[in-house]
């Protein structure tokens, strides 16, 4: 009898298991079939799009960013007869209010913005005021399947918010501090570190002037790292009483704005004026929210070559960025081909590589041929580029909500002082 019921144990294990492959090689003709239905429907879009012109605003501030939209201009022009015109932004959110002012005055087709540069606050907006397209049509995009939401979950997630396939992503940020090794022995690893090292080298740090995002994004690591419960920063600002929230970072800022430059009293007008800064030796240690920053400042003569890259030991503040179309685009199908291209393992590698830009990728290795992971693997690595291995812990973004708190308190505290 036993051996019956070992039996009838084995079979019932073995018609386990072969359920479980026909399961298995079922939701892969499913996913596979998919995956070719919407490549097929993307063969219309790519057909509608010919000849169609896209004009996709994006931040216009840096000499490699703008070189790399012209590149996929090219890209765009000689593969699918597509015009991409850059219009160059020196805020997100003008475009934002433009493409509000066109759904105020009934303009709901032919806008002005087909394609923008947008994540966090602006996409918030965005969503809340209905001025995106409203359909799922980032998850339909052909390059989707490279990535991965369960190993990178701000691929459907924006600053806390759900995407609902309304942008799809195109980049990776973290937040990287560069210090000058020719100043800087060992670099403070954590924000009260950091205090410490503020104190005792007076003059020698700042940070750009909010409401410029890096400077906000700053004030939003030492949030993290200073808060007892940093958690309440991944839900709205009006659920939970906002001066306990952030009271240790204005008594963070209190200790250390009389030894930083002009005394706390000026600030850099942005992340670019900070990092010429460092260059100039005014200032010891910045930051950056590209891990590459540093080795591109040095490869373009901005920098010295003493100047290297660190984390915090917790971790630093990280993000992912989007591109996304407005409700009432002009060219919706070229939009969706930019972004498709924008997200292709072709375009994504072209970023990463430091001396195009060095903006990390947003696609998942594993789902990559292997001769494209070797090609991610081989890039180069400028010196003061820190492994991926060596970034560290990467924190969550706050809900937008805590922006224009945090912008609107910081100002009646410190502006003029």
């Amino acid at each position: 009898m036993k051996r019956k019921q070992n039996n009838c144990s084995i079979g019932g294990r073995i018609h386990q298991y072969l359920s479980l492959i026909a399961l298995i090689i079922s939701v892969s003709v499913i996913s596979l079939y998919q995956s070719q239905a919407n490549a097929d429907d993307f063969e219309t879009t790519i057909t509608n799009a010919k000849g169609q012109t896209v004009y996709f605003n994006a931040w216009g501030g840096s000499p490699a960013i703008n070189q790399y939209i012209a590149w996929v201009g090219q890209r765009m022009a000689d593969e699918y007869d597509i015009t991409l015109t850059h219009v160059k932004l020196s805020a997100t959110s003008d475009a934002v209010s433009r493409i509000l002012a066109e759904k105020t005055s009934g303009k709901l087709t032919g806008g002005s913005v087909d394609l923008i540069w947008i994540n966090g606050e602006n996409f918030a907006a965005m969503k809340s005021y209905g001025l995106l397209q409203s359909d799922d049509w980032a998850y339909h995009l052909p390059s989707f399947i490279y990535t991965d939401a369960d190993l990178l979950p701000g691929i459907k997630t924006d600053f806390g918010i759900p995407t609902d396939g309304q942008e799809a992503p195109w980049g990776r940020a973290q937040l990287v501090f560069g210090y000058d090794t020719a100043y800087v022995n060992t670099p403070p690893r954590s924000a009260d570190q950091l205090a410490q090292w503020i104190i005792a080298n007076p003059g020698r740090f700042s940070y750009p002037k909010p409401p410029d995002f890096t400077g906000v994004s700053f004030l939003k690591q030492i949030l993290l790292e200073t808060s007892p419960n940093p958690h309440m920063f991944l839900e709205p600002a009006d659920q939970t009483d906002q001066n306990m929230a952030l009271a240790t970072l204005w008594k963070w800022l209190d200790q250390t704005h009389p030894y930083m430059r002009k005394a706390g009293r000026h600030f850099p007008a942005n992340y670019t004026a900070m990092i010429q800064m460092l260059g100039d030796g005014e200032l010891a240690i910045a930051f950056a929210f590209n891990p590459t920053e540093f080795s591109n400042g040095i490869a373009q003569g901005i920098l010295p070559n003493t100047i290297r890259s660190y984390v915090h030991d917790s971790g630093t503040l990280g993000n992912v960025h989007f591109v996304a179309i407005p409700f009432n685009a002009n060219s919706t199908a070229a939009a969706k081909v930019v972004a498709n291209f924008l997200l292709s393992p072709e375009a994504q590698l072209h970023k990463a590589n430091s001396d195009i830009w060095g903006d990390p990728t947003v696609l998942a290795m594993h789902k990559l041929p292997p001769d494209t992971q070797y090609a991610f693997a081989a890039l180069p690595k400028g010196v003061a580029t820190l492994n991926e291995g060596d970034l560290g812990k990467t924190l969550p973004e706050f809900h937008p909500s805590w922006v224009s708190v945090i912008e609107q308190q910081w100002a009646k505290r410190y502006i003029g002082q």
